[in-house]
């Protein structure tokens, strides 16, 4: 399993390398079929390959005519089994913390909490990836008080940071018969307002933790985002007089997450390349909206 890995992490770096050279080549066919769009002569500096591109823009298809990325690759094959995810929490948790793990054990379909005790972050996600789980999410407490989620996806990343505020857990609300019980059935997403290019990678993140829902289900999960303050909720809906009446209830828990870093690699690599991170202390950052409008 261990030489398994190793080939595999090779491979994705190899795959990786490739890219500097599929965009210069994807640059040559973009400048070729410009200048025959617009009936302009060939670039001098391409008329040496004008022949060998030609025929390859010839042979392309809306799959292979744009050059893919090792982000792609990441979540290519998530389509075809259902997330599998580890949730765990910082060392010595509190009693708080476990309980909104707990609930996070429901809110995600397929998640398995696991007690952190000695097991230090290598150990983990080496574990986590013979056992083929998708994503490993770790939850981190000051006080007593969660304040920090990562959410990293597996075999080789990305790994996203998120902060936690204004969490409120179904165990604090009193009425219990007000919330209901917790359905464990696949839920329908809504992603709001993640319109930027770093805002679609954030969506695709979080989305990737659920299962695709049956369409009939009446449990739904959304995640909107406002000034980058990503809200999360979670509701069932009912249909008491109609098809045009319907009931929204929320079953809890609730939170806010605020992203401050994206890396390309795992929880467990501290050379991993930085994709986003935020800069708090700029004089413009304020004023930026960096998932959405």
């Amino acid at each position: 399993m261990l030489r398994r890995n190793i080939r595999l992490r090779r491979e994705y770096l190899y795959r990786k390398s490739l890219e500097g050279k599929e965009r210069l080549l994807y640059e040559k066919k973009r400048k070729i079929r410009e200048a025959l769009a617009e009936g302009k002569p060939i670039p001098t500096e391409l008329r040496n390959e004008e022949a060998a591109l030609r025929r390859e823009i010839d042979l392309e298809d809306a799959n292979t005519a744009v050059p893919r990325t090792h982000i792609d690759d990441e979540y290519a094959y998530a389509a075809e089994k259902d997330p599998k995810i580890l949730l765990t929490t910082s060392r010595d948790p509190s009693a708080p913390l476990q309980q909104f793990v707990k609930e996070l054990s429901f809110v995600f379909p397929n998640a398995q909490r696991m007690n952190r005790g000695g097991q230090v972050i290598s150990e983990i996600i080496e574990s986590c990836r013979s056992h083929d789980y998708t994503d490993v999410v770790l939850v981190h407490e000051h006080r007593g008080v969660p304040d920090g989620l990562i959410v990293c996806h597996l075999p080789f990343g990305p790994t996203a940071y998120f902060g936690l505020l204004n969490v409120v857990t179904r165990h604090e609300i009193k009425d219990k018969k007000a919330i209901g019980t917790m359905p464990e059935a696949y839920p329908h997403l809504i992603l709001d307002n993640f319109s930027t290019k770093l805002g679609d990678r954030t969506a695709n993140i979080l989305k990737h933790l659920f299962p695709v829902p049956k369409p009939d289900t009446k449990r739904i999960v959304t995640f909107s985002n406002q000034s980058d303050y990503i809200s999360f909720r979670h509701h069932i809906y009912e249909k008491h007089g109609g098809p045009k009446s319907v009931e929204l209830k929320e079953i809890g828990p609730r939170f806010e997450l605020r992203l401050y870093q994206v890396k390309l690699g795992t929880v467990d690599e501290a050379e991993a390349q930085i994709e986003w991170v935020i800069r708090p202390y700029m004089n413009t950052t304020k004023r930026r909206k960096f998932l959405g409008n």
